[in-house]
């Protein structure tokens, strides 16, 4: 019996029956589409967080005051601590391991530009903060230590704020209102999109000095800071300083390091690292459900096939009575054991990526870094096991068809 013979009683056997086909493959389907729409969903999620840390270099360091450990609490500021004090931020500038410290206030406020107003996030920070932002100008300039020394009243605001107040006019040089002052503007920053979750773009940043003058912070609410050689030990430098300005007890043999601390220390690459192995788990636990789903879709298509070689025994007696080899019926059932689970599993394939572009359209509305994302490789994957499901299943249908004597088949009522 020719392949092609073996191919086109395997396809006619799949569909006679398509309704009951389709419910046998329901199980491949849903194991293929989870599989294919969960990993395009983990990649756009990833390619979105990846996009918040983008504006950190591989080097910075972040500092935030709060905690997680025992001595804290919680994550919210202690009640004996405030924040990162002034004397905390020289103490870190006499490190010789870091570099472009930058203490950061956060406000809010209503911004005026004579009768047109926004309410942009307020940052009160040194120069430095912009170029571990990775900030640019796209008119004017960035503020200056000198514009720190005497606390003058000038702001850097963001594209979307120079959009609401200015409408695409220069907005370097005009007076805009922040509360009951006046600040003129030197400098509008590229767009930005979202860091952290937060709209970039949607700040007015103001010298560090005059933010602490007008919210009587003598305190900064987050540090930046970039490690100028080798970044292991100058993360261990800043936090072996911090822990001895703030008293820290010392943890116990064996206990995290970080337990008592009042202060938390991230990095861009910590961020990633946890991305990672949050990814790795989520990964995990998709392929094993839907294994669970391929293995669950096999059952069926075996207890089909015996259903289909039951049914059909005259007709596998007829073929051997007229010459077909115990070989030839063997390969027509795996062929259609096979058949059928690689239909469900390009109807599964077509329906995940249907949902992951659907998802992708929705999500892409509140989140502008999210785009379809699909994984080539999870693609080839699962519809190579699933075929190699259908060859697991199908052999012991397959065996007792090709097993079956001619004579007794003719004979079956």
């Amino acid at each position: 019996m020719r392949i092609v013979d073996i191919l086109s009683s395997a396809a006619r056997g799949v569909t006679v029956q398509g309704g009951r086909s389709l419910l046998t493959m329901l199980g491949i389907i849903i194991g293929v589409g989870g599989v294919v729409l969960m990993t395009g969903v983990g990649l756009s999620m990833e390619s979105v967080i990846l996009g918040q840390i983008s504006g950190l270099g591989p080097n910075t360091i972040v500092v935030w005051p709060g905690s997680q450990g025992p001595e804290g609490g919680s994550s919210a500021m202690r009640a004996d601590f405030d924040a990162i004090t002034i004397g905390d931020i020289e103490a870190l500038r006499s490190l010789r391991t870091v570099t472009n410290i930058a203490p950061i206030i956060f406000g809010a406020g209503t911004v005026r530009y004579g009768r047109e107003e926004s309410n942009p996030s307020i940052v009160g920070a040194t120069p430095e903060y912009y170029a571990n932002q990775n900030m640019e100008v796209m008119e004017g300039r960035l503020h200056d230590q000198s514009d720190e020394d005497v606390r003058r009243s000038v702001a850097v605001i963001g594209s979307d704020v120079a959009r609401d107040l200015f409408f695409g006019r220069s907005a370097v040089g005009k007076r805009i209102e922040i509360g009951d002052r006046k600040y003129t503007v030197i400098g509008v920053l590229k767009p930005m999109g979202t860091q952290f979750f937060q709209n970039a773009d949607d700040r007015v940043t103001i010298p560090f000095s005059m933010a602490r003058i007008i919210t009587g912070k003598n305190y900064a609410e987050m540090v930046t800071l970039q490690a100028a050689e080798g970044f292991d030990l100058a993360f261990e430098e800043v936090h072996s300083v911090l822990r001895q300005r703030h008293n820290i007890s010392p943890v116990g043999p064996g206990e995290d390091p970080t337990a008592n601390d009042d202060f938390l220390l991230r990095s861009a690459a910590q961020a990633q690292e946890i991305l990672g192995a949050v990814s790795l788990g989520l990964t995990a636990f998709i392929v094993t459900i839907a294994g669970i789903a391929l293995v669950v879709g096999g059952i069926g298509i075996m207890n089909i096939m015996l259903v289909s070689v039951s049914e059909r025994t005259r007709e596998i007696g007829l073929r051997k009575a007229v010459g077909a080899t115990r070989r030839d019926v063997l390969l027509q059932f795996l062929m259609e054991a096979v058949a059928l689970t690689l239909t469900g599993g390009f109807i599964g394939l077509g329906l995940g990526l249907l949902l992951d572009y659907i998802i992708a359209l929705i999500v892409n509305r509140y989140l502008e870094n999210y785009v379809f994302g699909v994984s080539p490789l999870a693609m080839v994957v699962s519809i190579a096991v699933a075929a190699g499901i259908g060859l697991v299943f199908g052999v012991y249908p397959a065996k007792k068809a090709a097993d079956l004597s001619p004579m007794e088949a003719l004979r079956y009522e």
